[in-house]
């Protein structure tokens, strides 16, 4: 995990007047989970739709897996994955129909039925998008966004919205994504989730980055500034015993 896959410097991003990314710089390295905190208008999905070649780069460069963002757009499309905040589909088409025109796209051929098992959406098959839960959407838009084998995942709030076990389905499939070998870079509000899934992290706060670390060491910097608080541990919160209660398998 020593090579980065993702060098970015000086990226900037201009609406009129208004910066919306001012400048920033940092790595991603290969085969990590990289999360990008911030509050609402911070720059966090402006930047990820620039490195996704989906938004013009206003100043600085983006350099995914060897590749200029901003020279060779077409060519990020074709080794990144990614999940949307809010996935739209067509409709009236059977997921496993949608997988196969999705890989086709890419040029590839997949066996749909297999990518739908991973997702634990084998029994939807046959089913169409909006017969979907939005645990079960968020699911499938992953499996869609993996039809061609990516080398970097982008996730956009992925668990946003969701109830206790979804969300918690859905940590263990990010996880299982990163043994793969794939990259993953995803936003989220939920620090708990950032803690737990992230190698490490940005956070960024009115267009800038202004700490990356581990979630560790960014505590330990915390505490190592004077930080304290009323130290009361509990061995288990709400959602334990809310998942201990109704039980961990997805209710859909």
């Amino acid at each position: 995990m020593s090579e980065n896959i993702l060098e970015v410097t000086g990226l900037t991003k201009r609406y009129g007047d208004k910066t919306a990314v001012k400048g920033i710089t940092f790595s991603v390295k290969k085969g990590e989970i990289f999360g990008i905190l911030g509050p609402n208008g911070a720059g966090k999905t402006t930047t990820l739709e620039m490195i996704e070649a989906m938004r013009p780069i206003d100043g600085g460069e983006a350099i995914l897996n060897g590749v200029d963002v901003a020279k060779h757009p077409e060519k990020i499309r074709r080794f990144i994955g990614v999940q949307p905040q809010s996935p739209a589909f067509q409709d009236k088409t059977k997921l496993s129909e949608l997988l196969v025109m999705f890989a086709a796209a890419y040029g590839e051929k997949v066996n749909a039925k297999k990518f739908l098992e991973e997702v634990q959406l084998l029994d939807k098959a046959n089913s169409y998008i909006e017969q979907l839960s939005g645990g079960q959407k968020q699911r499938f838009s992953i499996a869609a966004a993996l039809v061609h084998s990516p080398k970097v995942f982008f996730m956009d709030e992925p668990t946003t919205g969701l109830d206790p076990q979804a969300r918690r389905n859905l940590w263990d499939l990010v996880q299982e994504i990163r043994q793969k070998g794939i990259t993953v870079i995803l936003t989220t509000h939920y620090m708990e989730e950032a803690e737990l899934l992230c190698d490490r992290v940005a956070i960024m706060d009115k267009g800038k980055i202004i700490a990356i670390d581990s979630p560790k060491n960014l505590v330990k910097q915390l505490l190592g500034r004077g930080f304290k608080k009323q130290q009361h541990v509990e061995q288990a919160n709400l959602e334990d015993v809310f998942i201990d209660l109704t039980g961990k398998q997805l209710r859909e």
